[in-house]
């Protein structure tokens, strides 16, 4: 199980292990931690030390109620960001958090080599066919509605076959495309509830019937914090926990905010056998 970046074909029979790195000053943990160029260089370097194959680049605050961001300013946040790492780590694998295909774009054309979309298309007509066209790998999540609005559409009548005919039929439009490198994340999170996101993660394994690698990204989010009765803060404890559990259950990618602890659950996954 493979995919292609920039011509480099990366296993994902291994899992691999992507670092969030938000430019927005609102996201829910890390906002306006990586303003100054200082502190940015530093996070990169710390996740590709400590083991990170992708580094995701978001310049739009995906969390609930998250503020509208025009198109020219995410890009604006964003593309600098590409450079700039680029710059000084000309290896990194960047991906770009992105639902808009002119921000895809942008960031490609200045050496991003995946996109990151939240909306799998439904928030950007064009998206799909950028990516047609940029022929870069696309990670597409599952969601309803967008940032504003998902928090109120979290009903189903049975959640996970729900998100297999969701991802079905958005592989299918994908692939009537030429996109060749898909990757579907089940964007716990959005548009469920805590209760929702624990289903989700029980049935995990049921994704892999679609043959496409899958991306989990749990990384200090509220299904964890309000379990536990703590804050996004105290949760690293129990992202490892449920990182463990979506290795398990067949997960090709996490995507954290804590890459040494992520590269370690990966490694002793690895050691067992099933």
């Amino acid at each position: 199980m493979t995919i292609n970046c920039l011509g480099k074909l990366i296993d994902l029979s291994v899992p691999k292990v992507m670092g969030i790195l938000n430019v927005t000053p609102n996201s829910f943990f890390d906002g306006g931690k990586y303003q100054e160029e200082k502190n940015l260089l530093g996070q990169v370097e710390k996740m590709l030390t400590e083991g990170a194959t992708f580094i995701d680049v978001g310049g739009y605050s995906s969390k609930p109620n998250a503020e509208f961001v025009s198109e020219e300013e995410e890009i604006e946040r964003v593309v600098p960001v590409v450079n700039l790492v680029l710059k000084h780590f000309p290896e990194t694998l960047i991906s770009v958090d992105t639902f808009r295909a002119n921000v895809a774009q942008a960031a490609v054309e200045n050496g991003a080599c995946v996109v990151n979309d939240i909306s799998a298309g439904s928030l950007d007509d064009t998206m799909m066919e950028t990516i047609a066209k940029l022929q870069v790998p696309y990670i597409m999540m599952h969601m309803k509605g967008n940032p504003q609005t998902m928090q109120g559409l979290a009903q189903y009548e049975n959640i996970t076959k729900e998100m297999l005919f969701y991802f079905s039929e958005k592989v299918a439009a994908a692939r009537q495309l030429g996109i060749n490198d898909l990757i579907i994340d089940p964007g716990f999170g959005f548009a469920k509830t805590v209760e929702q996101n624990f289903e989700v993660m029980n049935n995990l394994e049921l994704f892999q019937m679609l043959e496409l690698p899958i991306l989990v990204g749990i990384s200090r989010k509220s299904m964890i914090y309000k379990t536990l009765e703590n804050n996004a803060d105290e949760a690293l404890n129990g992202t490892t926990v449920l990182n463990t559990i979506a290795l398990q259950k067949g997960a090709n990618i996490l995507r954290v905010h804590d890459v040494k602890e992520a590269v370690e659950a990966v490694k002793l996954v690895s050691r067992l056998s099933y």
